[in-house]
Protein backbone atom coordinates (compact mmCIF):
# COMPACT_ATOMS: atom_id res chain seq x y z
CA UNK A 1 0.00 0.00 0.00
CA UNK A 2 1.11 3.54 -0.71
CA UNK A 3 0.64 6.58 1.53
CA UNK A 4 1.27 10.29 1.01
CA UNK A 5 2.42 12.29 4.06
CA UNK A 6 2.34 16.08 3.80
CA UNK A 7 4.50 16.97 6.83
CA UNK A 8 7.25 15.42 8.92
CA UNK A 9 5.86 14.66 12.39
CA UNK A 10 7.62 14.32 15.77
CA UNK A 11 8.20 11.10 17.64
CA UNK A 12 9.47 8.83 14.86
CA UNK A 13 5.97 7.70 13.87
CA UNK A 14 6.42 8.31 10.16
CA UNK A 15 9.43 6.00 10.25
CA UNK A 16 7.26 3.35 11.89
CA UNK A 17 4.60 3.92 9.25
CA UNK A 18 7.23 3.34 6.58
CA UNK A 19 7.89 -0.12 8.04
CA UNK A 20 4.40 -1.20 6.96
CA UNK A 21 3.57 0.86 3.85
CA UNK A 22 5.32 2.73 1.06
CA UNK A 23 5.59 6.35 2.25
CA UNK A 24 6.15 9.42 0.11
CA UNK A 25 6.62 12.53 2.28
CA UNK A 26 7.05 16.25 1.77
CA UNK A 27 10.38 17.26 3.29
CA UNK A 28 9.95 21.03 3.57
CA UNK A 29 9.34 23.16 6.65
CA UNK A 30 6.51 25.04 4.99
CA UNK A 31 3.32 23.28 3.78
CA UNK A 32 3.52 21.61 0.39
CA UNK A 33 1.87 23.34 -2.57
CA UNK A 34 -1.39 21.81 -3.68
CA UNK A 35 0.22 20.91 -6.98
CA UNK A 36 2.66 18.62 -5.14
CA UNK A 37 -0.25 16.71 -3.62
CA UNK A 38 -2.21 16.54 -6.88
CA UNK A 39 0.81 15.16 -8.76
CA UNK A 40 1.33 12.33 -6.28
CA UNK A 41 -2.01 11.26 -4.86
CA UNK A 42 -3.28 9.36 -7.92
CA UNK A 43 -1.79 6.02 -6.82
CA UNK A 44 -2.02 6.47 -3.03
CA UNK A 45 -4.24 4.38 -0.77
CA UNK A 46 -4.05 6.90 2.06
CA UNK A 47 -2.97 10.43 2.90
CA UNK A 48 -1.86 11.92 6.21
CA UNK A 49 -2.32 15.69 6.37
CA UNK A 50 -2.27 18.58 8.83
CA UNK A 51 -4.57 21.59 9.19
CA UNK A 52 -2.59 23.56 6.64
CA UNK A 53 -3.38 21.26 3.71
CA UNK A 54 -6.76 21.48 1.99
CA UNK A 55 -8.26 18.16 0.97
CA UNK A 56 -11.03 19.41 -1.28
CA UNK A 57 -13.02 17.85 -4.11
CA UNK A 58 -10.15 18.32 -6.55
CA UNK A 59 -7.69 16.47 -4.34
CA UNK A 60 -10.18 13.71 -3.54
CA UNK A 61 -11.01 13.20 -7.22
CA UNK A 62 -7.30 13.02 -8.02
CA UNK A 63 -6.90 10.24 -5.46
CA UNK A 64 -8.26 7.45 -7.64
CA UNK A 65 -7.28 4.75 -5.12
CA UNK A 66 -7.75 6.84 -1.97
CA UNK A 67 -9.34 4.95 0.92
CA UNK A 68 -8.30 6.94 4.01
CA UNK A 69 -7.66 10.59 4.92
CA UNK A 70 -5.96 10.89 8.30
CA UNK A 71 -5.57 14.39 9.72
CA UNK A 72 -3.05 15.32 12.40
CA UNK A 73 -5.59 17.57 14.16
CA UNK A 74 -8.87 17.68 15.99
CA UNK A 75 -10.43 20.04 13.45
CA UNK A 76 -11.37 18.77 10.02
CA UNK A 77 -12.84 21.80 8.26
CA UNK A 78 -9.86 21.66 5.86
CA UNK A 79 -11.28 18.40 4.50
CA UNK A 80 -14.43 18.03 2.40
CA UNK A 81 -15.68 15.27 4.66
CA UNK A 82 -19.09 14.91 3.03
CA UNK A 83 -17.57 14.45 -0.42
CA UNK A 84 -14.96 12.03 0.89
CA UNK A 85 -17.64 9.91 2.52
CA UNK A 86 -19.68 9.94 -0.68
CA UNK A 87 -16.65 8.30 -2.30
CA UNK A 88 -16.40 5.71 0.46
CA UNK A 89 -13.28 7.31 1.92
CA UNK A 90 -12.75 7.13 5.70
CA UNK A 91 -11.72 10.37 7.44
CA UNK A 92 -9.96 10.23 10.82
CA UNK A 93 -8.71 12.84 13.30
CA UNK A 94 -6.98 13.14 16.69
CA UNK A 95 -9.44 14.40 19.33
CA UNK A 96 -8.91 13.94 23.10
CA UNK A 97 -5.14 13.72 22.63
CA UNK A 98 -4.62 17.47 22.82
CA UNK A 99 -7.46 18.40 25.19
CA UNK A 100 -5.41 19.01 28.32
CA UNK A 101 -2.53 20.75 26.55
CA UNK A 102 -4.95 23.15 24.87
CA UNK A 103 -6.86 23.79 28.09
CA UNK A 104 -3.57 24.55 29.86
CA UNK A 105 -2.65 27.08 27.19
CA UNK A 106 -6.08 28.72 27.34
CA UNK A 107 -5.76 29.21 31.07
CA UNK A 108 -2.25 30.53 30.57
CA UNK A 109 -3.58 33.07 28.06
CA UNK A 110 -6.40 34.02 30.42
CA UNK A 111 -4.08 34.68 33.34
CA UNK A 112 -1.51 36.44 31.15
CA UNK A 113 -3.96 38.96 29.75
CA UNK A 114 -5.79 39.44 33.06
CA UNK A 115 -2.62 40.09 35.09
CA UNK A 116 -0.75 41.88 32.27
CA UNK A 117 2.14 39.40 32.43
CA UNK A 118 3.29 39.81 28.84
CA UNK A 119 2.93 43.58 29.04
CA UNK A 120 5.06 43.62 32.19
CA UNK A 121 7.71 41.42 30.61
CA UNK A 122 7.93 43.78 27.61
CA UNK A 123 8.23 46.78 29.94
CA UNK A 124 11.28 45.32 31.66
CA UNK A 125 12.97 44.06 28.47
CA UNK A 126 12.50 47.42 26.75
CA UNK A 127 14.27 49.21 29.63
CA UNK A 128 11.23 51.36 30.36
CA UNK A 129 10.69 50.18 33.94
CA UNK A 130 12.23 53.30 35.38
CA UNK A 131 9.73 54.22 38.10
CA UNK A 132 9.52 52.79 41.64
CA UNK A 133 6.59 50.67 42.80
CA UNK A 134 3.28 52.51 43.08
CA UNK A 135 -0.09 51.25 44.45
CA UNK A 136 -1.78 51.79 41.07
CA UNK A 137 1.04 50.53 38.86
CA UNK A 138 -0.06 48.04 36.14
CA UNK A 139 -3.27 46.97 37.83
CA UNK A 140 -4.95 43.97 36.28
CA UNK A 141 -8.08 41.89 36.71
CA UNK A 142 -8.51 39.19 39.36
CA UNK A 143 -9.14 35.73 38.00
CA UNK A 144 -10.38 33.99 41.12
CA UNK A 145 -14.10 34.41 41.86
CA UNK A 146 -14.64 35.98 38.42
CA UNK A 147 -17.27 34.74 35.98
CA UNK A 148 -15.93 32.50 33.25
CA UNK A 149 -18.07 32.08 30.16
CA UNK A 150 -17.37 29.05 27.96
CA UNK A 151 -18.67 29.13 24.40
CA UNK A 152 -18.97 25.44 23.56
CA UNK A 153 -18.89 22.58 26.08
CA UNK A 154 -17.02 19.82 24.31
CA UNK A 155 -13.87 18.08 25.54
CA UNK A 156 -11.81 21.28 25.78
CA UNK A 157 -14.69 23.21 27.34
CA UNK A 158 -15.01 20.60 30.08
CA UNK A 159 -11.25 20.61 30.65
CA UNK A 160 -11.35 24.40 31.09
CA UNK A 161 -14.27 24.05 33.49
CA UNK A 162 -12.19 21.66 35.61
CA UNK A 163 -9.37 24.19 35.81
CA UNK A 164 -11.74 27.08 36.56
CA UNK A 165 -13.02 25.29 39.65
CA UNK A 166 -9.53 25.48 41.10
CA UNK A 167 -9.79 29.26 40.89
CA UNK A 168 -13.26 29.33 42.50
CA UNK A 169 -14.69 30.86 39.34
CA UNK A 170 -18.39 31.02 38.58
CA UNK A 171 -18.79 29.20 35.28
CA UNK A 172 -21.56 29.74 32.75
CA UNK A 173 -21.70 28.26 29.27
CA UNK A 174 -23.57 28.21 26.00
CA UNK A 175 -23.61 25.33 23.52
CA UNK A 176 -26.02 23.76 21.07
CA UNK A 177 -27.34 21.53 23.86
CA UNK A 178 -27.18 21.27 27.63
CA UNK A 179 -24.58 19.04 29.25
CA UNK A 180 -24.36 17.30 32.60
CA UNK A 181 -21.63 19.56 33.97
CA UNK A 182 -21.12 21.69 37.08
CA UNK A 183 -21.82 24.95 35.28
CA UNK A 184 -24.87 27.03 34.41
CA UNK A 185 -26.33 26.83 30.91
CA UNK A 186 -27.34 30.26 29.55
CA UNK A 187 -28.31 31.69 26.18
CA UNK A 188 -25.63 33.29 24.01
CA UNK A 189 -26.57 36.90 24.81
CA UNK A 190 -26.44 36.20 28.54
CA UNK A 191 -23.07 34.51 28.15
CA UNK A 192 -21.69 37.59 26.40
CA UNK A 193 -23.19 40.06 28.86
CA UNK A 194 -22.19 38.31 32.10
CA UNK A 195 -18.75 36.85 31.41
CA UNK A 196 -15.64 38.47 32.85
CA UNK A 197 -13.64 36.07 30.67
CA UNK A 198 -15.19 34.62 27.52
CA UNK A 199 -13.39 31.51 26.27
CA UNK A 200 -14.16 30.23 22.77
CA UNK A 201 -13.99 26.44 22.31
CA UNK A 202 -16.45 25.73 19.47
CA UNK A 203 -15.59 23.93 16.25
CA UNK A 204 -15.44 25.90 13.01
CA UNK A 205 -18.41 25.22 10.74
CA UNK A 206 -21.06 27.14 8.83
CA UNK A 207 -22.90 28.02 12.04
CA UNK A 208 -19.84 29.23 13.94
CA UNK A 209 -18.04 31.10 11.14
CA UNK A 210 -17.85 34.77 12.32
CA UNK A 211 -20.16 33.81 15.16
CA UNK A 212 -18.58 36.56 17.25
CA UNK A 213 -19.14 39.66 15.14
CA UNK A 214 -19.37 43.32 16.12
CA UNK A 215 -22.99 43.13 17.23
CA UNK A 216 -22.27 40.23 19.57
CA UNK A 217 -18.90 41.40 20.83
CA UNK A 218 -20.35 44.75 21.82
CA UNK A 219 -22.62 42.93 24.29
CA UNK A 220 -19.57 42.08 26.40
CA UNK A 221 -18.62 44.09 29.47
CA UNK A 222 -16.05 46.83 29.01
CA UNK A 223 -14.09 45.03 31.75
CA UNK A 224 -14.26 41.63 30.03
CA UNK A 225 -11.62 39.69 28.12
CA UNK A 226 -11.98 37.44 25.06
CA UNK A 227 -9.82 34.31 24.82
CA UNK A 228 -9.77 32.28 21.60
CA UNK A 229 -7.70 29.16 21.07
CA UNK A 230 -10.21 27.20 18.98
CA UNK A 231 -10.31 28.41 15.35
CA UNK A 232 -9.60 31.93 14.15
CA UNK A 233 -12.60 32.50 11.85
CA UNK A 234 -15.07 31.94 14.69
CA UNK A 235 -14.24 35.56 15.57
CA UNK A 236 -14.64 38.26 12.94
CA UNK A 237 -11.15 39.73 13.23
CA UNK A 238 -12.02 43.08 11.65
CA UNK A 239 -14.89 43.48 14.10
CA UNK A 240 -12.70 42.47 17.06
CA UNK A 241 -10.14 45.11 16.08
CA UNK A 242 -12.90 47.71 15.95
CA UNK A 243 -14.17 46.61 19.39
CA UNK A 244 -10.66 46.94 20.82
CA UNK A 245 -10.12 50.33 19.19
CA UNK A 246 -13.37 51.59 20.69
CA UNK A 247 -12.43 50.23 24.13
CA UNK A 248 -15.59 48.16 24.39
CA UNK A 249 -13.72 45.24 26.03
CA UNK A 250 -10.71 45.18 28.33
CA UNK A 251 -8.56 43.01 26.10
CA UNK A 252 -8.08 39.71 24.31
CA UNK A 253 -5.78 36.71 24.21
CA UNK A 254 -5.56 34.88 20.89
CA UNK A 255 -3.80 31.71 19.79
CA UNK A 256 -5.60 31.43 16.43
CA UNK A 257 -6.33 33.89 13.64
CA UNK A 258 -8.32 34.22 10.44
CA UNK A 259 -5.09 34.04 8.43
CA UNK A 260 -1.98 32.30 9.69
CA UNK A 261 0.79 33.21 10.04
CA UNK A 262 -0.43 36.60 11.25
CA UNK A 263 0.73 39.47 9.08
CA UNK A 264 3.42 41.68 10.66
CA UNK A 265 1.30 44.80 10.21
CA UNK A 266 -1.91 43.27 11.55
CA UNK A 267 -3.54 45.84 13.88
CA UNK A 268 -3.86 43.22 16.61
CA UNK A 269 -0.11 43.48 17.19
CA UNK A 270 -0.46 47.14 18.19
CA UNK A 271 -2.66 46.65 21.26
CA UNK A 272 -0.82 46.36 24.59
CA UNK A 273 -3.92 44.69 26.08
CA UNK A 274 -3.85 41.82 23.57
CA UNK A 275 -1.75 38.68 24.10
CA UNK A 276 -0.85 36.80 20.93
CA UNK A 277 0.61 33.30 20.53
CA UNK A 278 1.34 31.45 17.24
CA UNK A 279 -1.18 28.56 17.38
CA UNK A 280 0.44 26.82 20.35
CA UNK A 281 -2.65 25.03 21.70
CA UNK A 282 -1.26 21.51 21.34
CA UNK A 283 2.40 22.54 21.32
CA UNK A 284 3.93 20.30 23.93
CA UNK A 285 6.31 17.59 22.83
CA UNK A 286 4.29 14.91 24.60
CA UNK A 287 1.03 15.96 22.95
CA UNK A 288 2.42 16.42 19.45
CA UNK A 289 4.10 13.00 19.57
CA UNK A 290 0.89 11.40 20.81
CA UNK A 291 -1.02 13.12 17.97
CA UNK A 292 1.44 11.63 15.49
CA UNK A 293 0.96 8.19 17.02
CA UNK A 294 -2.83 8.40 16.79
CA UNK A 295 -2.80 9.83 13.25
CA UNK A 296 -0.54 7.01 12.04
CA UNK A 297 -2.50 4.31 13.87
CA UNK A 298 -5.78 5.69 12.52
CA UNK A 299 -4.36 5.48 9.01
CA UNK A 300 -3.00 1.95 9.34
CA UNK A 301 -6.10 0.54 11.02
CA UNK A 302 -8.38 1.97 8.34
CA UNK A 303 -6.13 0.72 5.54
CA UNK A 304 -6.29 -2.77 7.05
CA UNK A 305 -10.08 -2.63 7.09
CA UNK A 306 -10.21 -2.27 10.87
CA UNK A 307 -11.93 0.41 12.92
CA UNK A 308 -9.66 3.46 13.48
CA UNK A 309 -9.24 4.93 16.94
CA UNK A 310 -11.11 8.10 15.89
CA UNK A 311 -13.27 8.41 12.79
CA UNK A 312 -14.99 11.62 11.74
CA UNK A 313 -18.70 10.83 11.59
Amino acid sequence: MKVLVTRRLPGGWIERLAEEVDVEMWQGEIPPPKSWILERIHDKDGILVTLTEKVDKEVIDAGKKLRVISTYSVGFDHIDVAYAKSKGIIVTNTPEVLTDATADLIFGLLISVARRIVEGDKLIRSGLWDKPWHPEFMLGKEVHHSTLGILGMGRIGRAILKRAKGFDMKVIYYSRSKHDVDATFVDLDTLLKESDFLVVTVDLNRETYHMLNYERLRLMKRTAFLINASRGPVVNEVDLIRILEEGKIAGAALDVFEREPLERDNPLTKFPNVVLTPHLGSATRETRERMAEVAVKNLLLALKGERPIYEVK
